[in-house]
């Protein structure tokens, strides 16, 4: 017989579709012969091109938990740490500050990358409990939900000279000047929760003035305000602290001027106490 050449089998095909969050169910039977899950492992997945630094905590109704900083590399399944299913009651918050490993120097219109970006994951109890009854039915063994699909750029300072550079930059290039209707696809990615806590914006706060630090503070509001009407979000946490109240009511009275605004509260959350404001926009 001939000697026929075994063919190598081909290498899986990698597809690069964001970082995710991933929940391993791990299952038991009780005294009473019933499937229960006794606890979660919690993955980060980064099926990206790019390595991160990242900083996760865990919050349950606010009170931090858990903390872990390291890294992650191209296509790595990164183990966190096993949650008790019992937890899941107790509003738990996945939260991610994501970086590059070389901070990109480039300025934001010649596409440079932000320096940080965050991310996280609140999943109520019915919401898990659905996606536990879905892997049983399809008999899976995980699930996942997006943290991000790319990484964003740097967002491009709100001013005249910098709009009218951009114009000039892609006319001279002969590039394709975008449809208003279109712009949103080129924007920064929102966020539904925005801490404006100083140290949050900035490394530099120790020497800044009180009202450096609440312009910085409100300039920071205002963007994401922007990006989440055009993003045409429901609704936008804002998280201001507690204090003397002074950003608080300095965000509350731009709010009230606000046409997209349907309306605002300040009341108790579990995770934030009184110390944030939720924004609900109007139905486009």
């Amino acid at each position: 017989m001939d000697d026929i050449r075994k063919e190598k089998p081909s290498p899986e095909k990698r597809v690069a579709d964001g970082v995710w969050l991933t929940f391993l169910p791990v299952m038991d039977t009780d005294e009473f012969g019933d499937v229960v899950v006794e606890e979660l492992k919690i993955h980060l997945i980064n099926r990206t091109e790019t390595p991160y630094n990242f900083v996760y905590k865990l919050h349950f109704f606010g009170k931090p938990d858990f903390e872990l900083k390291n890294t992650i590399q191209p296509f790595e399944d990164f183990y966190l740490h096993d949650v008790d299913f019992s937890d899941m009651n107790d509003s738990p918050s996945f939260e991610f500050d994501f970086s590059l490993l070389q901070p990109d120097n480039k300025p934001a219109h010649r596409g440079g990358k932000a320096l940080h970006y965050e991310s996280s994951v609140k999943l109520k109890p019915k919401q898990l409990f659905a996606k536990i009854e879905e892997l049983k039915e399809k008999n899976q063994a995980h699930f996942s939900l997006l943290l991000f699909s790319e990484y964003p750029g740097k967002a491009i300072e709100d001013n005249f000279e910098s709009d009218n550079y951009q114009l000039d930059h892609s006319r001279k290039k002969g590039n394709k000047l975008y449809n208003a209707g279109d712009a949103r696809l080129h924007l920064e990615p929102p966020r539904t929760v925005v801490d404006l806590h100083i140290e949050k914006l900035t490394d530099n706060y120790k020497h800044m003035s009180n009202y450096e630090i609440v312009s910085l503070q409100l300039k920071t509001f205002e963007k994401y305000f922007h990006l989440a009407v055009a993003h045409h979000q429901h609704s936008l946490i804002v998280i201001h602290g507690v204090g003397e109240g002074v950003l608080r009511d300095e965000i509350h009275a731009i709010l009230r001027l606000k046409n997209e605004v349907k309306s605002f509260v300040n009341q108790y959350h579990p995770n934030f106490g009184y110390g944030a404001t939720e924004i609900f926009f109007k139905a486009l």
